[in-house]
């Protein structure tokens, strides 16, 4: 069964912040959870979990937050997306094995999500609101 919950799409949206921020350094959670509209108690426990993962790291204090322990071209959705909400798993066609087209559709999933990382949303994003606007 494929399932991507909002708490993924949460962890993508903060790690991306994160991302931005660029300097390595520890980013207080609040900032993030302000700046990305995430509720803190959540990103807490999606932080601690990409953290037991490997992907942060965070530091106490008063300069302390969370930073990246793994360089952000190096994390692809589907870790953070696995971390989140768990293996994509094998597609259950009932023991039939003529619904191929599940597995396709899980297979073509887990490839886009392998293949874009959280330095290529931090990129996108960037080039986003650098884009001009026009009102009219």
């Amino acid at each position: 069964m494929i399932t991507i919950s909002d708490k993924s799409r949460w962890a993508v949206r903060a790690l991306t912040e994160l991302a931005l921020r660029g300097d390595g350094g520890p980013v207080p959670i609040l900032d993030v959870a302000e700046r990305r509209g995430v509720p803190p108690h959540l990103l807490e426990q999606l932080f601690a979990s990409l953290r037991r993962s490997g992907v942060l790291q965070s530091q106490r204090g008063v300069r302390g937050g969370y930073s990246f322990r793994r360089d952000p071209s190096e994390v692809t959705i589907l870790d953070v997306v696995e971390t989140v909400d768990g293996r994509l798993g094998p597609v259950d066609d009932g023991g039939r094995g003529c619904d191929r087209v599940w597995t396709d559709a899980r297979d073509t999933v887990v490839e886009s999500l392998a293949n874009l990382t959280i330095a290529d949303m931090a990129e996108r994003e960037a080039r986003l609101s650098d884009a001009p606007m026009f009102h009219i």
